[in-house]
């Protein structure tokens, strides 16, 4: 079995070329970037810090010692996700513009599709103490940021979180892989889309005749 020394040592390179070890802080968000992508796909539930070790090239006792639990490096992965969505909400300066650039700003998160499933896998492990703690901060940070940078209404920032949560459920359920399937969830896709839709999936970009015109997402149209 190979050991946790060998297993944290940087990659090897061609020879000729310099070798350097990643430093502490690296190593860490190598593991975090890892631990993304792994409870992207298996959910908080489905995931042990093997699998996280093993998509890292770490050892499992490596993981452990620099996050402790499954509970704790889910938890950091979560508020790390969080932080980044709010973030980039957060840069939206005030103006008569600023409900259109939310959406463009979200639109460029749904570029990172790991990103949001973790976010909903955090938000369907809300019972947890911790978890819900920090999905319930996520979601007030994100209503009052809309508030303050639209002066808009609480219905209004109440619909911008609302529409985020819709397009979060269709890329969860993997909505864009079955666009062309049936005309029905193609016209929910381009309903709830609209111009983003190539976002998530460029093949959408020659649409089915749904009969209708494709409306923009709601942030865009105030």
């Amino acid at each position: 079995m190979e050991s946790a020394t060998s297993s944290e040592r940087a990659p090897s390179v061609e020879a000729g070329e310099p070798t350097r070890r990643m430093s502490r802080d690296e190593r860490r968000e190598q593991i975090l970037d890892a631990a993304t992508a792994v409870f992207a796909a298996g959910g908080y539930a489905g995931t042990s810090t093997d699998q996280v070790a093993r998509a890292a090239g770490v050892s499992q006792p490596y993981v452990v010692r620099m996050f402790g639990t499954k509970h704790e490096l889910f938890a950091e992965v979560f508020d790390r996700i969080g932080r980044r969505i709010v973030g980039a909400f957060s840069q939206v300066p005030r103006g008569t513009e600023a409900s259109a650039e939310l959406g463009a700003a979200y639109v460029r998160l749904l570029g990172d599709r790991n990103l949001l499933l973790v976010l909903m896998h955090g938000f369907a492990a809300g019972a947890d103490p911790v978890f819900g703690a920090r999905s319930r901060e996520i979601f007030v940070q994100i209503f009052e940021i809309y508030q303050d940078r639209t002066g808009g209404t609480l219905e209004q920032a109440r619909d911008f979180l609302a529409q985020g949560m819709l397009l979060n459920t269709l890329l969860a359920i993997g909505a864009p892989e079955h666009f062309g399937d049936d005309p029905r969830l193609a016209e929910l896709m381009l309903c709830a889309f609209g111009d983003a839709l190539p976002a998530v999936d460029p093949a959408a970009q020659e649409a089915p005749d749904t009969g209708r015109a494709a409306p923009r997402p709601e942030s865009s149209r105030r």
